[in-house]
């Protein structure tokens, strides 16, 4: 076998990985490149391997850096399968068909040709089929099993097993947190040949899942009691979701005043009607949630909630005086409705802006969070006035604890670990903390690194 890195070496984006034995092709995930405009540039480069002649596609998850290029993928000549979980699929048409209206103008501004088109993801999702959890298929010589990663509903991590040589190797995708609330729990690492291990957190440790409900509880009772508004600005994917399962235990319980609670975000609607889709379903929600939603618990429903889907319901929410929780895209304020809320409310002493999530450098909640007094927002010099607090316990991520307890039980087995899709400040000190802890050789690969296996 032959593993080549095409997307995700030594950055923390545009996850895609070439797996090759004879004349099989598979990739594991296609992502897009984001964060910084050296990156955003190669989306537009051509694949450095002929799309025609790719087999196959396996997505770990719906995230936009691991399934982002797909339609380009299926637009430059792939005409195989793409395989994922049922949720990851039904998220991925969302997020794609929100990425092509953002892409489109990107590619306008800078005179790029489109990237792709709506007609490319109807046409990518036709070949798109859906796998649950641990029911084994086959492309070609390639034996291949979806465990769950932990990370959001469907996600997963991937192994892939020769049914030539015996070889196997596990891509982890995207591990989830300790004890995340939703989702269940990241699975054990079956035996395997070689990992690929994600490293977004891969030197860091998180926050206990506490201390962030009790942070959030205290924030909105005080803001609320103030008569002020609390911004969140939070991504459509996942933190939404979760910010409700814990606003509704908070709600219910009486930890939190009565106020009325907006979510302001169209993408973030149709992911969480995704969610309640599979709100009944023991293969992807834990036990915690699963009993509360028998119980008739609707835990993206509760009284004071209000989801603002079109324009007009949107400006509907300036007319609701203060004191009143406003959740809305996007997560680093860099676009989305949040802006509007922002300037509205940001000098107001009373207020407060909470971040639940990583704030990019050069980003305008980057800005807020690191203590600017004034922001230019939608043209207009903005005062920030408000209290400005941060929760990183939020991360979907596995940190270094979780990272390394994933590959223990398998130390004795695995003969190589490739760290991947993170910062070299996280994945190199990963590398070392493998090897010195459980004495598996590790690399960082670079773009374009090929290994034989």
């Amino acid at each position: 076998m032959k593993l080549t890195f095409y997307g995700g070496a030594r950055i923390v984006t545009g996850a895609n990985y070439l797996l090759e034995e004879d004349n099989v092709k598979i990739l594991i995930d296609c992502g897009l490149f984001q964060g910084s405009s050296f990156c955003e540039k190669n989306n537009w480069e051509p694949f450095p391997y002929n799309p025609k002649f790719i087999d196959a596609v396996l997505v770990t998850h719906a995230h936009i850096d691991h399934i982002g290029r797909l339609p380009k993928l299926y637009k430059n000549g792939f005409r195989g399968k793409t395989f994922s979980t049922p949720p990851t699929k039904d998220f991925a048409e969302h997020l794609l068909i929100d990425s092509e209206g953002l892409l489109a103008r990107e590619a306008e501004e800078k005179k790029q040709p489109l990237l792709y088109s709506i007609n490319d993801i109807n046409k990518a999702m036709e070949k798109w089929e859906a796998v649950q959890y641990h029911k084994k298929f086959k492309v070609k010589n390639f034996e291949i099993e979806f465990f769950d990663a932990g990370h959001i509903l469907g996600s997963s991590f991937i192994a892939i097993s020769s049914l030539k040589s015996g070889k196997k190797i596990v891509f982890s995708g995207d591990l989830g947190n300790v004890a995340a609330p939703l989702v269940k729990d990241t699975e054990f690492l079956p035996e395997t040949d070689y990992a690929v291990i994600e490293s977004t957190y891969g030197n860091r440790i998180h926050e206990d899942l506490e201390i962030r409900k009790d942070i959030l509880e205290d924030l909105i009772e005080e803001t609320v009691k103030a008569g002020g508004v609390v911004l969140i600005p939070a991504f459509a994917m996942e933190r939404t979701q979760e910010l409700l399962y814990e606003l509704n235990e908070l709600a219910e319980n009486g930890r939190i005043p009565k106020a009325p609670i907006f979510i302001d975000s169209p993408l973030a609607i149709k992911l969480t009607d995704v969610y309640q889709k599979y709100s009944q379903n023991s293969d992807y929600f834990d036990k915690e949630s699963l009993v509360l939603m028998k119980k008739g618990d609707e835990i993206f429903n509760f009284p004071g909630l209000r989801f603002s889907l079109t324009t007009e319901q949107s400006k509907e929410i300036n007319g609701v005086k203060p004191p009143k929780v406003i959740i809305a895209g996007s997560g680093m304020s860099q676009g989305g409705r949040i802006l509007h809320h922002e300037v509205r409310y940001l000098s107001d002493s009373k207020s407060a802006i909470l971040f639940i999530g990583y704030q990019a450098k050069g980003s305008l909640g980057r800005q807020i969070l690191d203590g600017a007094k004034k922001v230019k927002i939608l043209g207009q010099e903005t005062a920030v006035n408000c209290r400005v607090k941060n929760i990183s316990g939020y991360s979907a991520h596995a940190d270094k604890i979780k990272l390394l307890s994933w590959l223990r039980p398998q130390r004795d087995s695995i003969k190589k670990v490739f760290v991947v899709q993170g910062d070299e400040d996280q994945s190199l000190p990963l590398i070392n903390d493998i090897q010195d802890n459980l004495a598996i050789e590790a690399t960082a690969p670079l773009m374009g690194e090929e290994f034989v296996l």
